[in-house]
């Protein structure tokens, strides 16, 4: 179940929308066989009506199909009598901390509630904010870098119109040569019985500037978009732009010069035109705290997924016992679905900072007030 708040009347919403998104957090190459037990499909509850939203909380519902193998395993009463216990911590995962933290005895306690099953909420939720960016002119689009240590081409990073030709990619790669070798690399480590992992990047084109804010450390853009990429699950590193290559950089080649004139290509709602341009992006759209009219560009680092179908060396939870971890069900690469539940998140944070800035409970309150902004900056 996802509840979305805050969404003004008035935008267009229709389940279709968010089937469309939810398909594309489950394919891609290496996925397992969770993907194909289940078929997301959204039922929208509350909130929507004759194909638009009243203004109050948007209730969306995903039907867990798989919920019927673990009814018992999971009942909610009785004493668990029957019921095998799992006492083994997969390296990697939330087992461990997990059973410590709250004082379990069962493993599975932890595991399902920290699955990577909870990201299909998000890119329902995702759907939904990146409706709401797309009445205001924003276009988000996300694609992979590299899985395994093979990237694509310098000339797909950070381009959105190339990284766009990805959504034809069963890995979400907009580089053919790299796809190729990364299939062959992934049926490798399939074959070795490990897992892979790799690079997703988000860009976000027509974000105009002023969005977020520079007067207090938890309203800061960059670091609301840092925090909302790093709570996905497995991701481990986030960047912004050049990100943690401009640290080894001389700043006469960070730092994006500012020419007068603005650049046909970037205009906002379509009409207007900021007097000013960049002829480089590598603060990813981001300076101090705030979006300064460049496209947004985020990336996020996914470790290989830590299941194993070779299980890795672990203890029991129980006596710390030395063991082998235990085999769910897995990916060997989850890293096209990354693009995606990032691409979600990024949505979500954009949506909210919109909200923030330009207020109103409906749609063409909204889009006033926006105008009204885009008229003072670009001099019209």
């Amino acid at each position: 179940m996802t509840i979305a708040e805050g969404l003004p009347s008035g935008l267009p919403v229709l389940a279709r929308d968010v089937d469309r998104e939810l398909s594309r957090r489950q394919v891609g190459y290496g996925r397992g066989e969770r993907m194909q037990i289940e078929k997301d499909e959204v039922e929208i509850l509350s909130g929507v009506r004759f194909g638009k939203t009243l203004g109050g909380p948007v209730a969306l519902l995903l039907r867990n199909r798989d919920w019927a193998n673990w009814r018992d395993k999971m009942a909610q009463e009785g004493d668990g009598a029957g019921v095998s216990t799992l006492d083994t911590a997969r390296p990697g995962h939330a087992d461990l901390g997990g059973v410590l933290k709250y004082a379990l005895r069962d493993v599975r306690s932890v595991l399902e509630r920290a699955s990577a099953r909870e990201t299909a909420a998000r890119v329902m939720a995702g759907a939904l904010a990146k409706r709401f960016l797309a009445e205001l002119g924003v276009a988000i689009v996300g694609h992979v870098l590299s899985i395994g240590g093979i990237r694509v081409s310098r000339d797909v990073e950070g381009n959105a119109v190339r990284a766009a030709e990805a959504e034809k990619s069963p890995l979400r790669m907009a580089d053919p040569a790299a796809e190729a070798k990364v299939i062959r690399m992934i049926d490798e480590v399939k074959e070795a019985g490990t897992t892979a992992g790799g690079i997703v990047e988000v860009i976000a084109r027509g974000v105009p500037p002023g969005l977020g804010s520079y007067v207090s450390w938890d309203r800061r853009l960059d670091g609301r978009l840092g925090h909302a990429l790093m709570s996905i699950h497995a991701i481990k590193g986030v960047e912004i732009g050049g990100g943690m290559a401009l640290a080894s950089r001389p700043g006469a080649e960070v730092h994006d010069e500012v020419f007068p004139g603005g650049d046909p290509e970037n205009r906002f709602l379509g009409t207007f035109l900021l007097p000013f341009h960049r002829e480089t992006n590598r603060a990813g759209g981001l300076e101090g705290g705030m979006t300064n009219g460049e496209a947004v560009v985020v990336r996020a680092a996914m470790k290989p997924i830590p299941t194993q179908s070779r299980p890795l060396r672990t203890v029991t939870v129980d006596r710390f016992d030395a063991t082998t971890a235990h085999r769910e069900r897995s990916d060997v690469c989850a890293v096209p679905a990354a693009s995606v539940v990032s691409e979600a998140m990024t949505a979500i944070v954009l949506a909210d900072a919109f909200l923030e800035k330009f207020g109103g409970d409906a749609m063409g309150d909204i889009l006033y007030n926006y105008t009204h902004y885009l008229r003072r900056i670009c001099g019209e």
